[in-house]
């Protein structure tokens, strides 16, 4: 039988302990990523969550839908936005429609190292952050992809050899960079590369090492050309509010951990770029070093695309560019 609240009071009971029970039940947020379980970034993700969850002492828990299982990457910051998910992970220049500033990591050869990807990243974090905030997203951290190179099933001395092929794209920056080599690009999430090689809807594209071994490239391409074409990163962040309803010290474990978690994944990039090239030769992939041709074209290419968006992304890509090139 099921007392009403006047039943209870009149029975005596104590009443005054239910809204303690209510209050020691965890909250439950929601964490969507587009990357499957063995990528870097999703293993970086857990560790995240584990470090919240006991530094939080059991108050929030938090549940992580990977590889686009939840929402497609292309709904992920609207899904944080309006509260379908409280935590979520994109890849910041694939948003570069809505901001040109966001595309600032996707211009090839912009940086040619870790520490430049660094510098960079550093420089324009208070611009990102400012852009989320105004979405009602506060940004937690940002870690890199191993610099790209291209997949192809011939040999790419120079760039003329992609004239003419398919490439898959990911974001506005590659597009253009395709267009700009006589190529027709093609845009295809992560999880439906395997599928669009195998209908021929592209054969060639540019990404990271690590994305070749999650998609299994060996499958449907013979080589595998590091040219450090980007250091692009990956966020992830909060709904403003959600991370503003927990109590401050919650909020502080999951600044904390989030903090850690960036340390932590640039490192993992790293690691991942020397462990992902070597699986994609063990597995049969040709990785050739890139011909000073091709790097000299990628400079060419570059500079033109590094031009293009200067004009685009007003004062702040100017002052991020001037200031980059300043750091040294």
């Amino acid at each position: 039988m099921i007392l009403s609240r006047r039943a209870i009071l009149a029975a005596g009971l104590a009443v005054p302990a239910l809204p303690r029970l209510a209050q020691a039940q965890a909250t439950r947020w929601q964490f969507a990523t587009p990357y499957p379980d063995g990528n870097f970034h999703t293993r970086n993700i857990r560790d995240f969550i584990t470090e919240v969850e006991a530094g939080s002492g059991g108050r929030l828990s938090i549940q992580l839908h990977s590889n686009g299982a939840l929402l497609p990457m292309p709904q992920i910051k609207r899904g944080a936005q309006t509260g379908q998910v409280q935590l979520g992970e994109i890849l910041i220049s694939a948003y570069g429609n809505e901001d040109p500033l966001l595309e600032v990591d996707s211009i090839p050869q912009l940086v040619t190292s870790y520490a430049g990807a660094r510098k960079l990243a550093d420089l324009s974090r208070p611009m990102l952050e400012a852009r989320l905030a105004r979405q009602g997203l506060s940004l937690l951290y940002t870690v890199p992809w191993p610099p790209s190179g291209f997949y192809t099933n011939v040999p790419v001395d120079t760039l003329e050899a992609l004239r003419g092929s398919r490439m898959r794209t990911f974001n506005v920056m590659t597009n253009r960079f395709a267009t700009l080599i006589g190529a027709t690009p093609t845009l295809v999430q992560a999880a439906e590369i395997p599928q669009a090689f195998a209908t021929g809807v592209v054969n060639s594209m540019v990404t990271s090492a690590a994305t070749g071994v999650d998609s299994a490239a060996w499958d449907y391409a013979r080589f595998f050309t590091p040219i450090g074409f980007t250091w692009t990163k990956n966020a992830v962040f909060v709904n403003r509010r959600a991370l503003e309803a927990l109590p401050a010290e919650v909020q502080a474990t999951i600044r904390s951990a989030a903090a850690a978690a960036e340390t932590r994944g640039w490192a993992m990039s790293e690691a991942a770029r020397d462990s992902a090239q070597a699986t994609l030769a063990s597995r049969g992939m040709t990785v050739p070093t890139a011909s000073p041709a091709l790097m000299e074209g990628m400079a060419r290419i570059g500079a033109i695309m590094a031009d293009e968006w200067a004009g685009r992304a007003g004062e702040d890509g100017r002052k991020i560019i001037a200031d980059l090139r300043a750091a040294g």
